[in-house]
This record gives structure tokens, sequence and C-alpha cells, in this order.
């Protein structure tokens, strides 16, 4: 059974949703989406000032673990 499909900036929506719920994590940090092949995961990217920030790597173990999440209930259109 094939699952439903999102696009990558509604998956990005939804991770930084639900960050914003569990954690104080920067604006300024940029989350993409890496394919591969029919699986993907989350990335973050920030500036040093910002990867510096107190509990900026809370944030990214947190994203990935949502990465995890929805990458089993969704797939990337395109």
């Amino acid at each position: 059974m094939s699952k439903p499909s999102k696009t990558e900036s509604e998956l990005i929506a939804m991770a930084r949703a639900e960050l914003k719920a569990h954690a104080d994590c920067p604006d300024a940090m940029t989350i993409s989406i890496i394919r591969d092949g029919s699986s993907w995961e989350f990335r973050a990217s920030a500036d040093q000032a910002t990867a510096d920030r107190p509990g900026y790597p809370e944030c990214v173990a947190l994203l990935v673990q949502i990465g995890d999440h929805l990458s089993k209930q969704y797939e990337v259109e395109g």
C-alpha cells in the first residue's frame, strides 16, 4: 500500500510546527529534504551564530526524530 504524498514545503511546514510545539528552535535554522531512492530525511543547517545557540543540537536531534516519524507516513511528491 502506498503512502500519501506531500510536497517538500508541506513536509517542512509540518516539521516546523512540530518543532515549535516541542522546543524553542531558532527561526534561522534551515530545513531541507534529502532524498535517497524512495526514502527521505530532513537536514538542518544554520549559520555559525545560530548553530552556537543553546538548544540548537537538541533541535537538530528532534528534527531527525520528526523526519523519521513523517517519512514512515508520507512520500515526497515529485
